[in-house]
This record gives C-alpha cells, structure tokens and sequence, in this order.
C-alpha cells in the first residue's frame, strides 16, 4: 500500500473515531439529562411542579420556571407547591399575574402545604383550584408595613438628624422623627389600596362577592378545613391528591411522571468554601430591614 493510502485509511479511522465519539457523548448527556429530571429533554405526557417556598422577595425564578413550562408541550398540567407566608407586595403580584397567563394556557393548580398565607394565598387564588392540607395555613388577606422609630434614641443621644429635601412627603415615615398625623394617612392610604388589590383577586379567583370577600379580609388566618367552608380553596387534600386528579382531569392515565426545574449546580467555590449562608443576608432578615409595603402572615 502506498504512502497515499495510508494516509487516507488512518484518516477515515480517525473520523470514524470522532463521529462514534460525539454519538457517544450525545447519548450519555442525554441520559444524565433524564436522570436529572430535565423537562426540556423529556418525552410523554408530564406535570410539573414548581415550588414557592419561603418570604417572596424576587419573583423572577418562579416566572422564569413558569414560562418555561406553559411553552413545554410535553407538560399536560402545573402545580404550584406553596408553602409560603408572603411577602412583597409587587413581587407576589408579579407571580400571580403569570399564574394568570399561564392558566389561559393549560391546567395549572395550587397545593398548599404547611403555609399559604398572605401573599401565597394571592398568588393561589390565580390557579385554577387551590387544595390544602386540613391542618394548612390559609388566608391572612390583608397587608402590614412596619418599621423602627429611633426617634427617643437620637433624643437620648443628643443627636440630631438633617434632611434636604423637595416636597412635603418625600422622608415620610423617616424614623429619626415622630410620624405625623398626614404621614400615617397617607400611608394607611397606600395600605387600604394595596388591601383593595387583594380583595379584587380573591374575589374574582374565587368567584365570591367582593363584600363577603370583604368580611372576612381582616388579616386573620385559617386551617384548611376552615378554608374550604369559608370558599377560600377548593378541596382538602395532600399533594399526592392534587396529583393525582389534576392527572386524570388533563388525561393522563395511570401514575404521572412529575418534572421539576433542574436544581442549581454546585460550583468549585461551592465545593471549596462549603456553606456560606451564615455570611449572606437571609431573606426574611432583609425584609425587616426595608421598610415597605408586604402581604406577609407574621
């Protein structure tokens, strides 16, 4: 064989390598990816599971996951896992508006687990049907906004605080100094708008009266057994219960396979470093720092 063949038949057994390479690691990612759970990759008729767990500080993760699974055609259904005493104001809102759309899309249900109060009670009266656990947490429709006054501190101290400002409100409720009768209606004005929002939603979520919304909007909480006598869910059940009917009312025969968002990789730093959480700010802590507005159960 000449030096010209040679040459050729190494280069086809070097391509041949290659191709059978690349087939290879394509069916081992795409094997890890099943393992993982990943929904993009995944055939057949699915419900995927989101999970709102903890004070709703940012929206955008569980949107993020919303979306993508609306678009998912493998995706019959969505259940939204709560368990959540609320949060911000406008972060709850900006999910229940996603539940919104995304119910115009496909099924999409709200399991409530031990908590769904306040801003998770907002967000689940967008769903299609709420189920609770009986000894659940349910409720709280109402909004709360709180924060110290150091004023008889600075007194105490002998010091004294300086604001420049334009216009009459812009340091309302600066804590350096007692609030003043027109701060605190203006902020109980902020409070009741924000309270109205929330009435509107339950009312038109759960197809009740916005005055028998109205009687019982007082921030108060209740068992999930209560909840369903009160119209505020649909059903007591678990979330295998909700499971297992949100699969045979979009069709889906025998046990359903359920998807989750792939989990957030570990890193290197992750690895090296171990738990760092001790040394960033916990959520819950951040928002007694900043005052604002919240439909939050405390």
């Amino acid at each position: 064989m000449t030096d010209t063949g040679k040459s050729r038949t190494w280069l086809w057994v070097l391509l041949g390598a290659g191709i059978f390479f690349i087939f290879f690691f394509a069916v081992v990612a795409f094997m890890v990816a099943i393992m993982h759970g990943d929904h993009v990759s995944s055939f057949g008729d699915k419900i995927a599971v989101v999970d709102l767990e903890g004070v709703i500080i940012e929206p955008q993760t569980v949107v993020k996951q919303l979306k993508e699974f609306a678009d998912d055609d493998s995706v019959k259904a969505i259940i939204l896992h709560i368990n959540t005493p609320g949060g911000g104001v406008a972060a709850s809102q900006e999910i229940y508006s996603e539940v919104r759309r995304v119910e115009k899309k496909k099924k999409i249900v709200a399991s409530v687990e031990t908590l769904g109060a306040s801003g998770g009670y907002y967000v689940a009266v967008g769903t299609d049907q709420i189920y609770a656990d009986p000894g659940s947490i349910v409720g709280s429709i109402g909004v709360i906004s709180e924060w110290l006054n150091y004023a008889d501190l600075m007194r105490w101290a002998k010091l004294k605080d300086i604001t420049i400002k334009s216009g009459a409100m812009k340091d309302a409720g600066n804590p350096a100094r007692e609030m003043t009768p027109e701060e605190r209606a203006y902020f109980q004005s902020l409070s009741d708008d924000m309270h109205g929002q929330f009435i509107a939603a339950v009312a038109e979520g759960r197809k009740l009266k916005v005055e028998d919304v109205k009687a019982i909007a007082d921030g108060r909480v209740w068992s999930g057994q209560q909840a369903l006598s009160l119209h505020l869910i649909d059903k007591v059940g678990d979330f295998e219960t909700a499971v297992d009917e949100t699969a045979k009312s979009v069709g889906i025969k025998g046990e359903p396979e359920l998807v989750h968002q792939e989990k957030q990789r570990r890193t290197l730093l992750d690895v090296i470093f171990g738990d760092v959480s001790n040394f960033v700010p916990d959520q819950a802590k951040v928002l007694d720092n900043h005052p604002g507005f919240y439909y939050l159960w405390k």
